[in-house]
């Protein structure tokens, strides 16, 4: 507004300038649609600064037509406020929103010096400008209270009906079709596989209680029988199988919290994952709702050791470039009997250094002392009477269960790593080595190693924004030597892997997605097998 604006008005330019300066809270609150003054600095600084003299205004001088206006408000009134950054910005525009709110701040502070016994210090002159003022602007001060009144209706309408004041609902539900082809499954039996239609639910409730901390209760159901079933091999998996048949069941329990800002700690109650807890170098792949569609081409499978149970993980110095990670997990320590417990059965000692210099680079040294032998009641696998399990149910059946069923100590060596050339490629892997030693049984003593590796590519916004096109190829877990005669892969098998993931909206999204696994279960005599899936993943 200009001088010959408030001219027109015929308003001294005291109270003019009044109306320029006062941040009103009352516009803010009014209606997000409305810009004013204090939401405009706010975008461009963290706050307005009350000034004491004119002069720390750097952009207002003498010679201005409003200086000495500005400079009465200071000293008589008080209610010139400026940015930090010792700015007044006298020529921004005004609405007539915030000219009406301006005006009735400068009300509350003229009814202010006058209850404080202070009203010497404001003229007839201003009180009569003021009362013309207010008058003129009754419509637009109306307008404004009703917007506020509805927003308060709004806000209390959302406080009545909302869940819970710490606790947050997130849901995820996918809808599967997939099939398995090829001309035999493993063992040589004709691959006889019917398209399937499933699902699994996942409802996580998240409170927190401090801002910092968080206790996560997942429940599930779940109907997608593995298809290892009819092909004879776990390498076949799809990333998000499970069958429960569709029971609801609590099967995640865990909270985190900062010890102090250099350390984070993660206690799991149940449902233990190395893969939730620390970083898996796996941007792009490591959700089994919007990641690869393989069990193995999820993340390395180091990270599944020790997985289900109860335990706690550390991590030094989360927000920093290098950051360290130990856990120790106890699939079983909800069970007192004997071999079983927090440190008398299964566990899993877990280390790993993450380096990441740059956004664009990220390195991980892992390292797992793990031990598989409690017996299981539920294992019902010829062979395998302690459900030995050495790699998360990826690789090869010898990989998994290398000693026939004997309790098993194991030494994992991994490293992983993701290069971002720019923000929409991604590119990454990981390898790993592994020894195992047998611990019971005709094999007690017996030596074994594995070997492992994979690398990935994912091109985000791939042909539309928030879609995901993604190509995994490695070898998982074999057996390359062994103690124990007849337990060794005799060739490798190779993990091909495409998907594409399309968002049709924020909540859903379609991922159409192919398997190939060449020479199942590290064996050339077997066929190549083939896994089509069609996912679709909804999130509320």
């Amino acid at each position: 507004m200009t001088k010959s604006f408030w001219n027109v008005l015929k308003i001294s330019p005291v109270v003019a300038a009044t109306f320029i300066a006062v941040n009103s809270a009352l516009v803010a609150e009014a209606n997000d649609q409305v810009t004013t003054v204090a939401q405009q600095s706010q975008q461009e600084s963290d706050s307005f600064g009350q000034v004491t003299s004119v002069s720390q205004f750097s952009d207002v001088q003498p010679t201005d037509w409003a200086f000495q206006a500005l400079q009465s408000l200071v000293e008589r009134y008080g209610c010139i406020a400026g940015y930090p950054n010792g700015t007044y910005r006298g020529n921004r525009a005004l609405t007539r929103y915030e000219f009406a709110a301006g005006l009735n701040a400068c009300l509350d502070r003229v009814n202010e010096l006058i209850a404080t016994a202070t009203a010497d210090i404001v003229n007839k002159q201003d009180l009569a400008t003021l009362q013309r003022l207010q008058e003129e602007f009754s419509a637009e001060l109306a307008t404004l209270r009703g917007r506020v009144d509805s927003l308060e209706a709004r806000t209390s309408e959302l406080e009545a009906n909302q869940f819970s004041t710490t606790t947050k609902l997130v849901g995820e539900a996918i809808f599967n079709v997939s099939d398995a082809f090829g001309d035999n499954a493993v063992g040589g039996a004709d691959l006889n596989s019917n398209t399937t239609f499933s699902d699994r639910v996942r409802l996580n409730l998240y409170s927190s209680f401090t801002g910092k901390d968080q206790l996560q209760i997942r429940l599930q159901a779940a109907n997608i029988v593995p298809n290892n079933t009819v092909t004879g091999t776990n390498m076949t998996r799809l990333g998000f199988d499970g069958d429960n048949g569709n029971s609801v069941a609590v099967d995640k329990v865990n909270y985190a919290f900062n010890f102090n800002d250099a350390v984070r700690i993660k206690v799991d109650a149940t449902g233990a994952e190395l893969w939730e807890n620390t970083n898996n170098f796996s941007p792009d792949f490591s959700s089994s709702g919007r990641g690869a569609i393989s069990r193995y081409g999820r993340f390395s499978p180091i990270y599944r050791q020790g997985s289900g149970g109860a335990g706690v993980t550390v991590t030094f110095n989360p927000s920093g470039a290098l950051s360290l990670t130990g856990a120790y997990l106890a699939p079983k320590a909800n069970n007192a009997n004997d071999g079983f417990g927090v440190a008398d059965g299964d566990y899993a000692a877990f280390g790993q250094i993450a380096f990441q210099p740059s956004k664009a680079f990220n390195l991980g040294l892992t390292y797992v002392h793990a031990y598989d032998g409690a017996k299981d009641p539920d294992a019902t696998v010829a062979g395998n009477p302690n459900g030995i399990n050495l790699f998360g149910a990826t690789g090869s059946v010898l990989a998994n269960n290398p000693f026939a069923g004997a309790a098993t100590t194991s030494n994992h060596y991994g490293v992983e790593a993701t290069f971002q050339p720019n923000e929409k490629v991604t590119i990454g892997g990981w390898a790993g080595y592994t020894t195992a030693v047998a611990e019971s049984g005709v094999n007690r003593g017996s030596d074994a190693s594995f070997l492992y590796w994979a690398a990935s590519l994912g091109l985000k916004d791939f042909g539309r924004e928030g879609n995901l096109l993604g190509v995994i190829f490695g070898q998982s877990p074999r057996v390359t030597d062994n103690d124990v005669a007849g337990r060794e892969d005799p060739d490798t098998s190779y993990h091909l892997e495409g998907l594409y993931r399309l968002k049709l909206t924020d909540n859903i999204a379609v991922t159409p997605g192919v398997l190939v696994i060449f020479n199942p279960e590290h064996n050339s005599d077997n066929d190549n097998i083939y896994v089509g899936t069609l996912r679709t993943t909804f999130t509320f």
